[in-house]
């Protein structure tokens, strides 16, 4: 995916060399959205660096390399107009993903000396110090803010941070910097820096993580984007900094989003007008479409008109009722609800093509075994194909929790595409049964388990969101907890009965007034997402089978009764009874982050066993 170091080259205006992530360093396509995405950082054997933003010269994905990938539904609600998956080749000569060198600050083992890496005049295409040709070792520290920008940890205002302010505090002393290990521990006490001017003491970096460690240095973030290159100017943001480790998780989140692709867009019909779609919508009139087909296509549109304008409608019955103009959420929660519709009705394979993207047809077996779960409605999802995109990114928060102004962009200017991944596979539905949900959720205790677990997320979400922020209100009702506990069992179950792991597998969570719903289904770019053994699961019998395992399963956890009888646990206290050896799972598997489970809304207590709705079957 990279060049070799002959064809590394600088920037117009003098900046650092752009790089390529060498062979060495290759990641899969996926990793490119979910993990390496825009603006984090990656290691590369001994070197760091940050991925170049999507609009900047050194980032922009080649065509060739990034094709397209169409899902109109997730394209409109991120306004975009079509994706990008992520570059991949086995040609060398390929330029892959672009990445800048970040942090610049290095230091040497051997001569101790830390500043930027250019200074140090390494050989051209290595990464060593000029003087000891020793390997130079990238700053393990950064600063963040809450905005998303990242920058070099200040090691001078560190050091001096003792000295009189004045003409020292211009960061002009004279001296250099130097950094070393006292070896006597691995803690930041034994990380010590010092500079030569002899104005200021050797201090050690503890205490640099402290929330408020910079901001008593009166440091507040630039606004710096090292991801956009050199040209980009600094924004002044004043935000408070934060220390980090540089490969914390906490320095970059991606903001994912994602769409199962559903009739009638689910067969490809709608790619050749993907970049028109938006035009089409100002039409009512059929006349006026059919004109501005004729003058696009010269005449050859490749998309009959009456399916153009079956198209048109489909989308315009995912607009909200009776709001001109729809917040994200409300159109994101548009575009689930006809995702569940369409896994309610089904869609059989004997009446569509072999191009057809979504099969989800009813199993053949008697359904009324599961009754007695509360359980109805099964579906086999035999075929899917979900897209998820990388919308944004942030930094010192969980992506849950993000709001709007505090979500980084890829670029800097304006896009028609963003990075996303396609991934196919199979899947089983299954939905409660209404009027037990109903009758269940009522309940005074339900009720207040519930609330204590909202009330905590709550307060997580405030608090992220800041003084000026407007945190989004928390997802926390008894069914979804219930759904959502309830899909982690199963997934669970089904990785010790259907050998699947259970980081191949993965939740779609369908819980509001009106729905009522669980998809779990194999999203991977492997084998495992085709083999058939998903959807196996779903016949009523092995369903019911599963169920009652699960539940049974969760009825007791190696750590009960702490587990049970705990009145807070998981981040931010927003799980009940819910711990990893119990319901928790692999982070790519759940939606909400292993947030929001309580088992004891499953299986209920022992003091109240009414509070979980299968309780009863535990009883016979």
């Amino acid at each position: 995916m990279t060049p070799p170091p002959a064809r590394r080259r600088r920037t117009a205006n003098g900046g650092a060399p752009a790089h390529n992530l060498p062979r060495r360093g290759t990641v899969r396509r996926a990793q490119a959205v979910t993990t390496y995405g825009v603006g984090s950082l990656i290691a590369v054997d001994n070197e760091s660096f940050i991925v170049s933003g999507l609009d900047h010269a050194e980032g922009s994905w080649r065509a060739d390399e990034a094709p397209r990938v169409h899902e109109r539904r997730l394209a409109r609600l991120l306004g975009v107009s079509y994706f990008r998956l992520p570059p991949a080749s086995d040609d060398d000569s390929k330029d892959g993903v672009r990445v800048r060198r970040f942090p610049l600050m290095h230091s040497c083992p051997e001569c101790t000396e830390l500043q930027r890496h250019r200074d140090f005049n390494p050989p051209e295409g290595r990464s060593v110090c000029g003087t000891c040709e020793a390997d130079l070792v990238p700053s393990r520290f950064v600063v963040a803010c809450a905005a998303g920008h990242i920058d070099e940890f200040p090691y001078w205002h560190w050091v001096h941070r003792a000295t009189e302010r004045g003409a020292t505090a211009t960061g002009r002393c004279g001296g250099k910097l130097r950094l070393r290990s006292s070896g006597r521990t691995s803690s930041l006490r034994s990380i010590l820096v010092s500079c030569t001017c002899g104005q200021a003491p050797e201090v050690s970096m503890e205490g640099s993580f402290r929330r408020k460690a910079l901001t008593d240095l009166g440091l507040k973030c630039q606004g710096t984007r090292p991801w956009l290159g050199t040209s980009a100017s600094a924004r002044g943001c004043g935000l408070p900094l934060r220390t980090l480790q540089r490969g914390s998780s906490a320095v970059w989140q991606p903001v994912l989003k994602s769409a199962l692709s559903i009739p009638p867009w689910s067969d490809g019909r709608a790619d050749p007008l993907a970049e028109h779609w938006d035009a089409l919508r100002e039409y009512d009139d059929p006349e006026h479409v059919e004109i501005y087909l004729k003058g696009v296509f010269k005449g050859q549109c490749p998309v009959p008109l009456d399916e153009v304008l079956a198209l048109l409608d489909a989308e315009r019955e995912e607009d909200p009722d009776g709001d001109t103009s729809p917040t994200f959420d409300h159109r994101y929660r548009a575009l689930r609800d006809k995702e569940y519709e369409r896994l309610r009705s089904g869609n059989d394979e004997s009446e569509h093509s072999h191009d057809e993207q979504f099969i989800c047809e009813t199993p053949l077996g008697d359904q009324s075994v599961l009754s007695p779960l509360g359980v109805t409605g099964p579906m086999l999802v035999k075929k899917l194909r979900e897209v998820r995109a990388l919308k944004a990114f942030t930094r010192l928060a969980d992506p849950d929790s993000t709001i709007e102004s505090h979500e980084m962009p890829l670029f800097d200017s304006t896009l028609p595409w963003l990075p996303a991944m396609e991934v196919r596979g199979e899947g089983v539905f299954l939905r409660l049964d209404e009027d037990r949900l109903g009758t269940w959720e009522k309940a005074t205790a339900v009720a207040a388990r519930t609330e204590r677990m909202r009330t905590a997320h709550q307060r997580v979400l405030d608090q992220r969101a800041g003084r000026d922020g407007l945190a989004v209100p928390s997802p926390a009702t008894p069914r979804m907890v219930l759904l959502h506990t309830l899909a982690h069992i199963l997934i669970n179950e089904w990785s010790l009965e259907a050998g699947y792991p259970a980081a191949s597998l993965r939740e779609r969570l369908y819980a509001a007034d009106d729905m009522a719903g669980v998809l779990i289904y194999t999203a991977t770019s492997d084998s495992a997402g085709s083999l058939g053994g998903l959807v196996a699961q779903g016949e009523p019998e092995s369903l019911d089978r599963s169920l009652r395992s699960a539940i049974r399963r969760a009825e007791w956890c190696s750590s009960d009764p702490l587990c049970m009888e705990t009145g807070v646990s998981g981040a931010g206290g927003a799980n009940l009874a819910a711990c990893h050896a119990c319901v928790m799972l692999p982070e790519t598997s759940c939606e909400h982050n292993n947030i929001l489970l309580d088992r004891a809304l499953l299986v209920g207590t022992p003091d109240e066993r009414q509070v979980g709705f299968f309780a009863e079957i535990l009883d016979h």
